[in-house]
């Protein structure tokens, strides 16, 4: 499989927790229902793959944060879910699948996204 793009990204945990403080609205514009209810380096850690994500994809204008969702599969895996603009950008592309890995530690969240067709 070729690579199609690669992104990544680093969140000071510390830092995008007092920006969600500062503006609540911001927690719900970024996160779906099932992201925002976990602790705040997860969050900052999904941030940085969302980020990574559409760096990945070119940043093209108009994707929607809720359109690229980070599950958990049952071992702890995380993974992408991607619908509308996200989705059809990968489309657009030719991926046909999304490897991601998180962290966060020491106050910094980071997040690696690989695109393959």
């Amino acid at each position: 499989m070729a690579v199609v793009g690669i992104g990544i990204d680093v969140v000071d945990v510390e830092r995008f927790g007092i920006s969600l403080e500062r503006t609540p609205a911001l927690r719900e514009r970024l996160f779906t229902p099932e992201e925002s209810t976990r602790a705040l380096a997860s969050l900052a850690a999904r941030f940085a793959a969302k980020e990574a994500m559409a760096k990945a994809l070119g940043a093209p204008v108009g994707l929607d944060w809720h359109d690229a969702e980070i599950v958990s599969e049952e071992t702890g895996r995380p993974r992408f879910e991607m619908r509308g603009t996200v989705a059809a950008r990968a489309a657009e592309l030719g991926v046909g699948s999304v490897h991601v890995s998180l962290s966060h530690d020491a106050g910094i969240a980071s997040a690696v996204v690989v695109l393959e067709a």
